[in-house]
């Protein structure tokens, strides 16, 4: 509401002064405008709910909310690669490099030279087929079979030719027995997998070890179209979760990017990362100041969150479809209203808003009136 200049009193009457008719308008106006707030008060937000036609379904927290709604998605990997036994560090593959040194018992004989006993010959890779040529044995299959076992192949293949040949075949890692290591470790690269490094643990310390904090390190390994990922920790205190490797994975190491994020009534508004632990309503509050003793309402505490259909059925108690938006509110002034929200967990992608207390309005409304009063009464006085 607000006064046109004509209706505006231009003269005192009935004892009334300049200032207090001033405060009297400043009230009507500040009345019909907005205020400056860090954010909508409480009952702006209850006004949202689905019961009202919002698309927002209000909850005010208690035990059985606690009991529903409280579950962190747990990192992991699946059967495939729990159930994967240890590679075979001495298997042959496509990609890797072989070496073989061949004896004959004659003094001229297919391979070796005249007054020589062995030839050597280096560098033999097995092609993407998984086949080597060796002359006089022909092409001989080399992917899936051991060194020892090759070794046998050629034997026989030569035994025709050349009277107890005698040979030695040597594995050198290659291409198809590698896995990349990427993301925060000190040594990024690929990486052959051999006898000391067949597991994810022992892989990591190859390439250096991470450089994250480690509680906050989580590694994803991803094979073909399957992904997993675990903390960093979790392979200390989980032997199950050191994982046999196989060609071709990836290994990432990355830091942890789950967060949530602070508005409103609060010491501070940022974005907060969670870490590692379990942090709960209580614990969220005080990692960004508490409430703000001077405007913070304790009983207008609300964490937002896009619900699952699975967790939101169980918290409203019927079946609903597809991610639901839920505004839990934590009322700290109830007799149990502490111990609830220490109970109430903090997921990532949360909000954590603090409205102000109502009375807060009132001080800015005065505040504004009393504002408005003293620089009229300094126009006053300056026409005097």
């Amino acid at each position: 509401m607000s006064l046109t200049a004509s209706e505006f009193p231009t003269t005192p009457r009935r004892g009334l002064r300049l200032p207090v008719i001033a405060a009297l308008v400043a009230v009507m106006a500040i009345s019909g405008c907005g205020l400056p707030r860090s954010g909508p008060s409480k009952k702006e937000i209850l006004s949202g709910a689905v019961e009202n036609g919002g698309d927002a379904h209000i909850i005010f927290v208690n035990n059985h909310v606690n009991r529903t709604a409280n579950f962190t998605p747990a990192y992991g990997f699946s059967n495939e690669f729990l159930n994967a036994g240890a590679v075979g560090a001495d298997e042959i593959r496509p990609g890797d490099t072989l070496g073989l040194m061949i004896w004959e018992n004659v003094d001229d004989g297919l391979l070796v030279g005249l007054g020589q006993s062995s030839t050597q010959l280096q560098q033999l890779q097995v092609d993407s087929q998984g086949y080597i040529f060796v002359p006089y044995a022909g092409r001989i299959r080399a992917a899936g079979n051991s060194p020892e076992q090759l070794r046998q192949v050629i034997t026989s293949r030569l035994e025709s030719q050349t009277p107890d040949p005698q040979v030695s075949v040597t594995r050198v890692a290659g291409d198809g027995a590698t896995v990349s290591v990427m993301g925060k470790v000190f040594g990024q690269g690929v990486y052959p997998i051999e006898r000391p490094t067949r597991t994810l643990s022992s892989m990591l310390a190859k390439a250096g070890g991470v450089n994250v904090e480690p509680e906050v390190a989580v590694v994803t390994v991803k094979r073909g179209r399957e992904s997993g990922k675990v903390w960093l920790t979790d392979l200390y205190f989980n032997p199950s979760y050191d994982i046999a490797l196989r060609p071709g994975d990836v290994i990432m190491v990355e830091e942890d990017q789950r967060s949530f994020t602070a508005l409103g009534a609060l010491g501070q508004q940022t974005k907060v990362p969670l870490g590692n632990e379990q942090i709960n309503a209580i614990e969220a509050v005080a990692m960004v100041g508490g409430l703000q003793t001077q405007t913070g309402d304790p009983t207008g505490v609300f964490v937002l969150r896009d619900e699952p259909a699975q967790v939101a059925s169980a918290v409203l108690g019927q079946p609903v479809g597809g991610t639901q938006r839920m505004v839990y509110v934590l009322d700290l002034t109830r007799p149990n209203g502490l111990f609830l929200a220490r109970d109430f967990l903090v997921r990532d992608g949360d909000t954590i808003y603090v409205t102000e207390a109502p009375y807060v309005r009132w001080q800015k409304i005065l505040g504004a009136i009393t504002g408005s009063a003293g620089s009229i009464n300094q126009l006053e006085n300056i026409g005097n």
